[in-house]
């Protein structure tokens, strides 16, 4: 099922376009890169297809349904959105309890549902024994989890992730590839990831969009479908 195409996309922040051309499609249950040398306006380009910003040109559709025929949920975890001072008062559940209270709910109680939903999105992120500790004094690696783990709470269909590694070891970024591997293959998640770790990251991927310099200026989009003659197969 095709849950998001983008269409002949042109947009930039001057006069001259830093996206021109930008086409692709992402389809339910895929796992998807998005990668690209500094400065490809990778993470312009999610916020282009979230509709966080109008391109000049081009077309963008996003399903209103999931593949079960219920209401599309997204979850995006922009880029640096961890960097929370040492003296940020929210321990770490209540950010994440945070997470359920969606539109039209903010004066409910929360209910077991829920505190199971806040539990295990803990948990798969590793994060449950830190749960009354003070976000400000966690690692950068731990509060970029929590972030995470507050968006899986709220159970979306589609996944949008702008570089969520940053920070992380190398064992760490392994470890978070593969859970996020899992949500796409257990859980029937889509999920749309910026990376730099382009080497990391390809054998866990149904798709790679890269972003490349035009010829004729700004940047377009090359697609290419994982297969193992590519990427090699997860063990």
């Amino acid at each position: 099922m095709k849950l998001v195409s983008l269409h002949n996309i042109v947009f930039g922040y001057t006069h001259s376009p830093s996206l021109n051309g930008v086409s692709f499609e992402i389809q339910s249950g895929e796992f998807v890169g998005i990668t690209g040398p500094n400065g490809a306006s990778k993470s312009t380009m999610l916020r282009v297809m979230l509709g966080l910003l109008k391109p000049w040109e081009g077309t963008i559709t996003i399903s209103k349904k999931n593949a079960e025929g219920k209401r599309l949920t997204i979850g995006y975890v922009p880029q640096q959105i961890a960097s929370f001072n040492t003296g940020f008062p929210s321990t770490v559940i209540e950010l994440v309890r945070s997470g359920r209270f969606l539109k039209g709910r903010w004066l409910k109680k929360l209910n077991l549902e829920d505190e199971e939903r806040i539990e295990n999105a803990l948990k798969m992120v590793g994060m449950w024994e830190f749960r009354h500790h003070k976000i400000g004094a966690l690692s950068g690696g731990q509060k970029q989890k929590i972030i995470i783990a507050r968006v899986l709470a709220t159970d979306p269909d589609l996944l949008v992730l702008d570089e969520p590694t940053t920070g992380m070891d190398a064992e760490s970024r392994k470890a978070f590839y593969e859970f996020m591997y899992h949500q796409v293959k257990k859980h029937q998640r889509t999920v749309v990831m910026v990376t730099h770790e382009q080497d990391e990251v390809k054998r866990y991927l149904d798709k790679n969009l890269r972003l490349e310099r035009g010829e004729e200026g700004g940047w377009k989009c090359l697609t290419w479908n994982s297969c193992s003659e590519h990427f090699g197969q997860v063990d």
